[in-house]
């Protein structure tokens, strides 16, 4: 006999306590059986899982938690959905409580409406710490650069170009403030600046290092205006390329992916149901996106469009078509996604001469 199939949800985690709703779902309608709340602590919540009989399902949502209650479930419960939060728009319905949400959310996995978010290949653990590292540093040392540029400019100092960040330059820019506390302010800002900057090229060391024990990194090296960097950082991100099907699942997934909006698209004319022929309506790209992954993808085709080689040769074909140079280098960023992913799942080499016959 089949065991009933229970659907356990780890709604709302905190640092001392997580709030758990069980339902058993082999009713149609779905039945509450049990609502709980543990302590956070690891043998306190595989303890009270392993108390719980039947084809055990199991979902919470992506947050700070997510990763670690994944790799403590895994090895003892089969199916695990790690949810996006942006896709659970029934909770926003309603009066909400943990409670109130903890069944909505059971509701959804019993009716696998859930939209999973993807963990798993814990090989490269080490590789996707340092890559988070490394653009979480990437990003305060950006916006460190814009506050001194901000502070020059409330006191009506222009700075463009990156002199006023040169070490070499630093003390002339700082002559030019002339009120004592905003240039100590200045100076606080350069520290931090250099502080940073050091961090990030340690980091990247370990980062480059890491990346060579992977075989998919050498082999996306390969691919123009990707790079070693670039290449570390989608293989951390990605993880696997199998999560992919098709090429235009991982634009979706990078923010490349043109939406759409239709509607009466047919009409009857002389009792025929025919196609209308109305133009699609496009909305710009995809806004739920790997915000990371596209900037890697649109960075490499800017690289690309400014230098020299098959990428840009490409670019060009597409300017000479008639393509707006926005277009042309979203089409390049797509292109170069595809290739991506076409030699990952392959194990093959970048061959040039494959991108001109395509092009043809």
């Amino acid at each position: 006999m089949e065991k009933n199939r229970i659907e356990g949800l780890i709604h709302q985690v905190t640092e001392e306590t997580i709030s758990i709703a069980v339902m058993n779902s082999a009713n149609s309608a779905g039945k509450v059986l049990m609502e709980s709340i543990i302590e956070t602590k690891a043998s306190t919540i595989l303890q009270f899982f392993s108390g719980l009989e039947g084809d055990l399902r199991v979902t919470f949502e992506e947050g700070t938690w997510a990763a670690w209650l994944y790799d403590l479930l895994k090895p003892h419960i089969r199916h695990i959905v790690v949810c996006n939060p942006r896709k659970n728009a029934l909770l926003k319905e309603g009066n909400k409580s943990d409670r109130i949400d903890a069944r909505k959310l059971a509701d959804l996995l019993r009716l696998n409406y859930l939209k999973p978010v993807y963990h798993g290949e814990n090989g490269i653990r080490m590789l996707k710490e340092l890559s988070r590292t490394y653009l979480t540093i990437n990003r305060d040392l950006v916006r460190v650069m814009n506050r001194l540029k901000a502070l020059y400019r409330g006191w009506g100092i222009p700075c463009g170009g990156k002199s006023v960040y040169s070490p070499r330059n630093r003390e002339d820019w700082l002559n030019k403030i002339k009120e004592t506390g905003v240039r100590r302010r200045a100076e606080h800002y350069y520290q931090q600046l250099d502080a940073l900057q050091q961090l990030r090229r340690e980091v990247r060391r370990d980062l480059l290092q890491e990346s060579r024990k992977h075989s998919a990194a050498k082999i996306l090296r390969g691919i123009p205006a990707i790079g070693p960097i670039r290449s570390a950082l989608l293989v951390a991100l990605i993880q696997t390329p199998n999560r992919f099907r098709t090429k235009r699942q991982l634009w979706a997934y990078s923010g490349l992916a043109l939406e759409t909006h239709d509607s009466a698209q047919y009409r009857c004319l002389d009792g025929q149901i025919i196609h209308s022929q109305k133009p699609q309506q496009v909305r710009g790209l995809n806004h739920n996106h790997n915000h990371d992954l596209k900037s890697i993808f649109k960075g490499a085709a800017q690289n690309a469009t400014a230098g020299s080689g098959p990428f840009r040769d490409f670019y060009e074909r597409s300017l000479q078509k008639g393509t707006k140079p926005s277009m042309a280098r979203l089409t390049l960023a797509r292109k170069i996604a595809a290739i991506t992913l076409t030699l990952w799942k392959k194990g093959a080499r970048f061959d040039p001469e494959q991108l001109k016959s395509q092009a043809a």
